[in-house]
C-alpha cells in the first residue's frame, strides 16, 4: 500500500493529494485514485506520487482511495484512504479526522402529549461523549430543527392530534460530520371525550368557596347544548364550559365535477352523527405549491387554478372546536387545457427509440420524429425506477440521462411536446438496466491442480439481484461459468496451465454486464505417475523412471539426499501424457540409501514432491592392500589368515581361498585370478592348472573347523579334505611351495555344479602371499608311531565325543517324567530356588551368537523398541509387500509350538511408526488370534502404542480395521475386529485377547490366572486355519511373551507325552528369539505352573478352573464345550 497519504490543499472544487511508496519498483508504478461521494464513484490515474482532483462540489464529503498499480496495468496493491469535506467558502478548509458517527439506536417517544413529546435514544460509538445531536421535526411541509447535547430531548410547541416525523442525527465533534438519521413517526395527543361540562354551583353568591362542582360527559354536542340551556337563569351558576372534540371520520365519496381550465367543483359525503357541526378544510396541492380553502358544506368550488396542471385535492373534516381534524381524503386530476386561438395538434409518438450507450450511471438515448412540425418540438423524458420518477427535457432528438444507479432497472418514456409547451404526443418507452459496477477485490484462494476458488466483493446497491459470469481463458480456449454469489469454484482445469479469470457482474435482466475484473495465475502442476528408481548394476548410479503427468509442465525438479549430503537437478519438460521419462543420477556412493523426490515444474510453481527411498547397486569390494598370512600347519596343510574385506561397496557375501604354485611375478592379481575361479582341486591334481579354489565359505555359514573368525580376522585351514560347494579342500603335497590369495564377494554366482561363475560375480582379490614351503612327510617309523598315537587319540576322541554328545544333549534338554517332577521341583526350589537359578544361568548363552544383520541396518534401527531385543535373521518374520530393500523388516520372530515350527509369532509392542507394518503382518501372515500381555502404559511409561481403533473404522496404510465388539473382564479384555484390504473383496476376523494383570518383568498373582487365560486362547485358536500362527506380544516381546508360549507348549507336553522339559522348551525358544522368558522369576513361575497342573491331575481339584464359566461364554464365537474343566485332569 502507499504510505503517508495526505491532502496538501483543500479547496471548494479541488483537492491536492500527495503520498509515498516504500519499494524499489516505484518507478514502474502508476496510481489509480478512486473518488467517491455518496453513490457517485469515478477513477483518475497518475504517473507520479501526487495529483490534483478537480470538478468537486463545495462543502461535500469525499472519500479518496489510492491504489498502486504494477507495470502489467492489472496487479494492484491494497488501497489507502482519506476522507474530507471540500471547503464551503474560499475562507474555509476542513480536513476531517473523525469518521462519520453511527446511527443512533433504540429511538423511543415517551410522554406523548397534545403539544409536546419526550424523545430518548442510545449511542454505542467510542467517541460518543463528544457528540451533539440534531433533531429534525417534520409535519406536512413544515420542517424545523432542535439540538441537544445529551441523548434525550423534549420537543414542544406541537399541534394537538397532528402527525409528526422526528429524525435524530448524531453530529461529530467538528460540528459538521453527521451520521445517518434514525426516525420515528407519531400523532400528538387528543382529548379523551367528545364533550365535557365542568360546572360549579354555589349555595349563594356570597359563598363561592363552598361551591359544589359536578362533571358531566355527553355523547355529542346536541346533548351538551341542552345541558347548557338547562342551566341558564340559575342565579347560583358560577362556572366554566370547556369543550374538546374527538377526531372526525374521513369524508366519503369525494368526487370532482365540472373540471374546467381554472376551476373545479368538489363534492363529498360525511357519515358522522356530529357532522352537522363540521366545517371542512380543502388542501390544494400542485408541485411544491400548497394552499388551503374552507367550506361549511359538503361541496366547494376551487378557482384560480392553472390550465392543464396536475392538482391534488385533500378534504379534511374539522370538528366544532375548529381544531380537531379527521384523516384527509384525496383526489388528483389535471385541469383542462387552455383553449387558444392557435390550437396545436398532438405530436406523433417518437420513433426508433434506442439506447446508444448504457453505462453505470448514465444512458444516451436517441430517437427519430417524422412530423413536419418537429423542428419546433421539445421533448420530455420521464425517468422511472421503482417508485422514483423524474423528468428531463431536451431540445434535440438525443439526451444523456445521468445520475443513475448502477445495475438498476429504468424505464425511459419520451414525449414529443408541441411548440405551445403543453400539447404532448403519446409516449414511447424503453426499459433497460444500467451497467453494474466492476467487481472489487477479486482474489484466488486454494489454487489446486484442477480447481481454483475465486472470491470478490460488490458495492452496488442493487447487487443482491446480480448474477456473475466468470470467463475462464487459457490460450485460445474460452469458457464461461456462472454464479449467484460472490464466490465460485472453477473446476476441470488443466494442471500447470496459465489461466485468466474475468468476472462480470450481470444485472437482473441476465444480459446487462458491467466491466470485467481479471486475475491471472498458473494452476499447480500435476504429480508424476509411477515414479520408480532402480540401481544400475555395478555402477554408482540410480535410474529414475516416471510417466509424464497430465497437463503442462516446464520440466521436473529432482532432489536426492541422505543424512549427510544432498543434490538438486532439473530435467527437461515432457509433452505426451503417459510417456515414460528416464533420468540417470550418477556419481553416487555404492551400496547406499538415498531419498529421491521429484516435483513437476510449471513456470514459477511446482507440484508436491513424490518421494522414493532408493538403494544404489553393490559392486566389487575394494581389494585389500595386505596379502594373507600363510603358515605351514603340517606336511599336507597350511593355514591362511586374512582380515575382513571392507563392505563399503556392499556386504560381503562369501570368501574363497585360492592356492597356487605359480611364481609371484607371473600372476596378475585380478585378471588372472578371476578367470581361474572355476578351477578345482581335481584340476590341480590332474595338472590342468597350478591355481585353484580350495575353499569357499558364505559369511552367514561361517563355522569351525575349517574356518574360524574372530574380531574381523579369519583363519582357513587348507588341506583338511572337506568339501565346500563344488570345491574340495584336498591335502597338499609335501616339500612344495604354495602361495595364497583370498577372493571377497559382494555377489557370488554358482553353476548347477556349485562352481563359481567369475564373470557374473562381484569379486576382488587380495595380493598373493609369500610362498610357504611344506615340510617333508616323516618316515615309516614316525608314521607308525604317529599311527599308534592316532589310534589312541581316536579312542580317546570317540570316548570324549560320546561324553560330549551326552553332555550336549543334557545341556539342551532336561526331560523329566511327570511322576518324578514333584521331587525334582522340591530339589530345585530348595535354598531360595537355587537349582532353578543355576538352570536359568545356563540358558543365558543360548542363541546369542546368531546373526541379526537385518535388525542392525541403519534403516531399521528406528523400528526397534529396545536396542537389546533384536530378532535373529534365521527366524525373523519377513513382510512381502515392499517398495525398498528394508520394507520387509518388522521386529518379530516365528516361534515353535508343540505341533508346528511356526505355531506362534513373538513380536514387540508396536511403535507409532510400525503400526502399519504390524497390521500388514497380520494380513499377510493370515493371523486370526492376537495375545497382548501388556498395558499400553505401565508405571507412567509407554509400553505399547494402541494399535487398534476404538469405535470408527481406521485405515493403517491399505489395511482397514473395524472393531466389532469388546468384552471387558477384571483380568483381561477380548476384542473382535474385522480386517480388510483396500481394492480387494477379501476380509477376515481377528480376535485380540488382552491380558491386563501381568506386571512388566514380573509374573501374574496366581498360576491359575495364566493357565485359564491360555486355555481361553487355545480354545479359540484351535478353530483357526492350520497355517494361521497366533501372534503374541508384550512390550519387548520376550519376557511375558516367552512365558505364555512356553506354558502353552508345556501343557501340551504334559498331556501328550507325560513328560516335562521346562529347560528344553525355554532353550528352544531362545534359539529363535533372544531373552525369551526374560527373568528368573518368570522361569520359576513356569515350573510352578507345571507343578500346579500335575497336582491338579492327581487331586482332581477344581480350584484351578476359572469359576465364572459364563464369562467365557459372553464372547460371540466361544462357548465352553462339555469337556471344558474335565479334559486331561488338570482342569477337573
Amino acid at each position: 500500500p502507499v504510505l503517508d497519504l495526505k491532502a496538501e490543499y483543500v479547496g471548494m472544487t479541488s483537492v491536492s493529494l500527495t503520498w509515498a511508496v516504500n519499494t524499489t519498483a516505484l518507478n514502474s508504478y502508476t496510481y489509480r485514485i478512486e473518488v467517491a461521494s455518496g453513490t457517485s464513484v469515478k477513477n483518475l490515474t497518475s504517473n507520479v506520487t501526487k495529483t490534483e482532483i478537480k470538478e468537486l462540489i463545495p462543502g461535500t464529503l469525499y472519500n479518496f482511495t489510492l491504489f498502486a498499480v504494477a507495470s502489467d496495468d492489472e496487479t494492484e496493491g491494497e488501497g489507502s484512504s482519506i476522507s474530507l469535506y471540500t471547503s464551503k467558502s474560499q475562507l474555509l478548509m476542513v480536513v476531517l479526522s473523525s469518521t462519520e458517527p453511527s446511527p443512533v439506536l433504540d429511538l423511543k417517544a415517551e410522554n406523548v402529549a397534545m403539544t409536546s413529546v419526550n424523545l430518548t435514544w442510545m449511542v454505542n460509538d467510542t467517541a460518543s461523549s463528544s457528540y451533539t445531536y440534531r433533531i429534525e421535526v417534520e409535519s406536512g411541509t413544515s420542517v424545523r430543527n432542535v439540538t441537544s447535547s445529551v441523548t434525550r430531548v423534549t420537543i414542544t410547541e406541537l399541534i394537538p392530534g397532528a402527525m409528526y416525523r422526528f429524525t435524530v442525527f448524531a453530529v461529530a465533534a467538528d460540528g459538521w460530520t453527521e451520521g445517518e438519521g434514525s426516525s420515528i413517526s407519531l400523532y400528538t395527543g387528543k382529548s379523551q371525550f367528545l364533550a365535557s361540562l365542568f360546572c360549579c354551583v354555589a349555595q349563594s353568591s356570597a359563598y363561592l368557596h363552598e361551591a359544589e362542582c359536578t362533571i358531566s360527559t355527553f355523547a355529542d354536542d346536541t346533548q351538551l347544548g341542552g345541558a347548557v340551556d338547562s342551566l341558564e337563569g340559575q342565579e347560583a351558576l358560577r362556572g366554566m364550559v370547556v369543550l374538546s372534540f374527538t377526531e372526525p371520520s374521513p369524508v366519503l365519496d369525494l368526487k370532482a365535477e365540472n373540471v374546467g381550465m381554472t376551476s373545479v367543483n368538489l363534492t363529498w359525503m360525511v357519515s358522522d352523527t356530529a357532522s352537522s357541526s363540521y366545517t371542512y378544510r380543502i388542501e390544494v396541492e400542485s408541485g411544491t405549491s400548497v394552499r388551503n380553502m374552507t367550506s361549511n358544506v359538503t361541496r366547494v368550488e376551487i378557482s384560480e387554478l392553472i390550465p392543464g396542471t396536475m392538482y391534488r385535492f385533500t378534504v379534511f373534516a374539522v370538528s366544532a372546536d375548529g381544531q380537531m381534524e379527521g384523516e384527509g381524503s384525496s383526489i388528483s386530476l389535471y385541469t383542462s387545457k387552455e383553449i387558444v386561438v392557435l390550437a396545436f395538434t398532438e405530436p406523433s409518438p417518437v420513433l426508433d427509440l434506442k439506447a446508444e450507450y448504457v453505462g453505470m450511471t448514465s444512458v444516451n438515448l436517441t430517437w427519430v420524429v417524422n412530423d413536419t412540425a418537429s423542428s419546433s418540438y421539445t421533448y420530455r423524458i420521464e425517468v422511472e425506477s421503482g417508485t422514483s420518477v423524474r423528468n428531463v427535457t431536451s431540445n434535440v432528438t438525443r439526451v444523456e440521462i445521468s445520475e443513475l444507479i448502477p445495475g438498476t432497472m429504468y424505464r425511459f418514456t419520451v414525449f414529443a411536446v408541441a411548440a405551445d409547451g403543453w400539447t404532448e404526443g403519446e409516449g414511447s418507452s424503453i426499459s433497460l438496466y444500467t451497467e453494474p459496477s466492476p467487481v472489487l477485490y477479486l482474489k484466488a484462494e486454494n489454487v489446486g491442480m484442477t480447481s481454483v476458488n475465486l472470491t470478490w466483493m460488490v458495492s452496488d446497491t442493487a447487487s443482491s439481484s446480480y448474477t456473475y459470469r466468470i470467463e475462464v481463458e487459457s490460450g485460445t480456449s474460452v469458457r464461461n461459468v456462472t454464479s449467484n454469489v460472490t464466490r465460485v469454484e472453477i473446476t476441470e482445469l488443466i494442471p500447470g496451465t496459465m489461466y485468466r479469470f474475468t468476472v462480470f457482474a450481470v444485472a437482473a435482466d441476465g444480459w446487462t454486464e458491467g466491466e470485467g475484473s481479471s486475475i491471472s495465475l498458473y494452476t499447480v502442476p500435476a504429480l508424476v505417475n509411477s515414479f520408480q528408481c532402480e540401481p544400475v548394476a555395478k555402477q554408482s548410479s540410480l535410474m529414475l523412471k516416471w510417466e509424464c503427468p497430465s497437463g503442462y509442465n516446464s520440466g521436473f525438479k529432482i532432489k536426492i539426499f541422505n543424512a549427510t549430503w544432498e543434490k538438486e537437478q532439473q530435467t527437461p519438460s515432457c509433452m505426451r501424457e503417459g510417456s515414460e521419462e528416464v533420468f540417470r543420477i550418477a556419481s553416487l556412493d555404492y551400496f547406499n540409501t538415498y531419498n529421491v523426490t521429484i516435483a513437476t515444474l510449471s513456470n514459477s510453481s511446482e507440484s508436491h514432491p513424490v518421494q522414493k527411498i532408493c538403494n544404489t547397486s553393490i559392486t566389487d569390494p575394494p581389494a585389500p592392500s595386505k596379502a594373507p598370512l600363510v603358515k605351514a600347519v603340517s606336511h599336507s596343510s597350511l593355514s591362511v589368515e586374512f582380515s575382513d574385506f571392507e563392505s563399503v561397496n556392499g556386504p560381503l557375501k562369501a570368501y574363497a581361498v585360492m592356492i597356487t604354485t605359480e611364481e609371484g611375478g607371473k600372476m596378475h592379481p585380478h585378471k588372472d585370478l578371476q578367470s581361474k575361479l572355476n578351477n578345482t582341486y581335481k584340476d590341480f591334481k590332474k595338472t590342468k592348472t597350478v591355481t585353484y579354489v580350495t575353499y569357499v565359505i558364505k559369511t552367514e555359514q561361517a563355522k569351525p573347523p575349517s574356518f574360524h573368525s574372530q574380531n574381523g580376522t579369519n583363519i582357513v585351514n587348507v588341506g583338511k579334505g572337506n568339501t565346500m560347494y563344488g570345491y574340495e579342500n584336498g591335502p597338499l603335497v609335501p616339500l612344495r611351495s604354495y602361495r595364497a590369495s583370498v577372493a571377497g564377494f559382494t555377489n557370488i554366482t554358482f553353476t548347477v555344479a556349485n562352481i563359481i561363475v567369475g564373470e557374473d560375480s562381484y569379486v576382488s582379490f587380495s595380493p598373493c602371499s609369500e610362498a610357504v614351503l611344506l615340510p617333508q612327510d616323516p618316515g615309516v617309523i614316525a608314521g607308525a608311531v604317529i599311527g599308534c598315537l592316532l589310534a589312541i587319540l581316536a579312542v580317546v576322541a570317540i570316548g570324549g565325543f560320546i561324553f560330549w554328545r551326552r553332555r550336549s544333549i543334557a545341556l539342551l534338554s532336561k526331560m523329566i517324567k511327570v511322576e518324578n517332577f514333584e521331587s525334582y521341583f522340591k530339589k530345585q526350589q530348595a535354598d531360595s530356588n537355587c537349582g532353578f537359578a543355576e538352570e536359568y544361568e545356563e540358558l543365558k548363552s543360548a542363541g546369542v551368537h546368531q546373526p541379526k544383520f537385518a535388525a542392525e541396518l541403519a534403516e531399521n534401527r528406528g523400528k526397534n523398541r529396545y536396542n537389546n531385543v533384536l530378532p535373529y535373521d534365521i527366524s525373523r518374520v519377513k513382510l512381502s509387500d515392499q517398495s525398498s530393500a528394508t520394507d520387509d523388516y518388522i521386529n518379530a520372530n516365528y516361534m515353535p509350538g508343540y505341533n508346528s515350527k511356526k505355531a506362534f509369532i513373538a513380536a514387540q509392542g508396536p511403535l507409532p511408526n510400525t503400526i502399519e507394518d504390524f497390521w500388514r503382518m497380520i494380513w499377510e501372515k493370515n493371523i486370526y488370534s492376537i495375545v497382548m500381555l501388556t498395558k499400553c502404559v505401565e508405571q507412567a511409561r509407554t509400553k505399547c502404542e494402541q494399535y487398534w481403533p476404538d469405535k470408527q473404522s481406521k485405515s493403517y496404510g491399505d489395511i482397514i480395521v473395524t472393531m466389532v465388539s469388546e468384552a471387558v473382564l477384571p483380568e483381561w479384555t477380548v476384542r473382535d475386529f474385522t480386517v480388510e484390504k483396500t481394492n480387494t473383496p477379501e476380509s477376515h476376523s481377528v480376535r485380540q485377547f488382552h491380558f491386563t494383570s501381568w506386571p512388566d518383568h514380573g509374573v501374574p498373582e496366581t498360576t491359575d490366572l495364566l493357565i485359564n487365560f491360555r486355555h481361553l486362547v487355545h480354545e479359540y485358536s484351535s478353530q483357526n486355519p492350520i497355517d494361521s500362527p497366533t501372534l503374541v506380544h508384550c512390550s519387548a516381546g520376550v519376557g511375558r511373551t516367552g512365558t505364555f508360549i512356553a506354558i502353552d507348549r508345556l501343557i501340551q507336553q504334559v498331556e501328550m507325552e507325560n513328560t516335562v522339559d521346562v529347560y528344553g522348551v525355554v532353550y528352544d525358544l531362545r534359539m529363535h528369539r533372544p531373552l525369551m522368558v526374560q527373568t528368573e522369576d518368570q522361569y520359576v513361575f513356569l515350573n510352578q505352573c507345571v507343578m500346579d497342573i500335575i497336582r491338579s491331575q492327581k487331586d482332581k481339584k477344581t480350584d484351578l478352573i476359572y469359576q465364572n464359566m459364563t464369562a467365557m461364554a459372553i464372547y460371540e464365537n466361544f462357548t465352553p464345550g462339555p469337556s471344558f474343566g474335565k479334559a486331561n485332569g488338570y482342569h477337573a
